[in-house]
């Protein structure tokens, strides 16, 4: 795996108990550990191939401005907020900051011209807005049964209804 490893900090630990497995990249042009056939930075992060690997490697996986720890924009820093309210720690994300050839790869893999971009099961989901809309739906909660990833709202409504 060529990711660093990435903890949120003890406050959102504290949350649930959980100890969150946030997975932080490295560029993608530094991902192949070298160079590949020769190709350039450029063409090596923005192709297809290599971004339909990225989206693939893991069950959710979320192309963002800065990281889980510090989002650099507000829909970055939302995704990230959904993601925790329901309890989703481990994932992987990518910061498209860091590396510009992925972030065009991103959005000409998707078609979807904004960041962030969130993938579940190597399936584009969309951005921060269509996020928000399956939390208020419900249908995250569904989608992420899908995975095998059990909500966190789904225990806080069964505690809740308890009282």
């Amino acid at each position: 795996m060529s990711g660093s490893f990435c903890r949120l900090p003890a406050a959102l630990r504290q949350w649930r108990g959980a100890r969150p497995t946030i997975l932080l990249a490295r560029p993608l042009s530094q991902a192949g550990g070298g160079a590949e056939g020769g190709e350039g930075v450029a063409s090596v992060a923005g192709s297809k191939e290599a971004v339909g690997r990225l989206v693939r490697a893991h069950p959710v996986v979320v192309f963002m401005k800065g990281s889980p720890a510090q989002p650099q924009c507000g829909f970055s820093n939302a995704v990230v907020q959904i993601l925790r309210l329901h309890g989703v720690s481990d994932y992987r994300a990518y910061d498209v900051l860091q590396d510009p050839g992925l972030r065009q790869g991103i959005k000409n893999y998707s078609n979807w011209p904004t960041i962030p971009q969130v993938f579940l099961n190597g399936e584009f989901v969309g951005g921060c807005d269509i996020l928000l809309q399956m939390h208020q739906s419900g249908d995250l909660v569904e989608e992420l049964k899908k995975l095998g990833i059990r909500s966190a709202l789904l225990d806080s409504e069964n505690n809740h209804g308890k009282k």
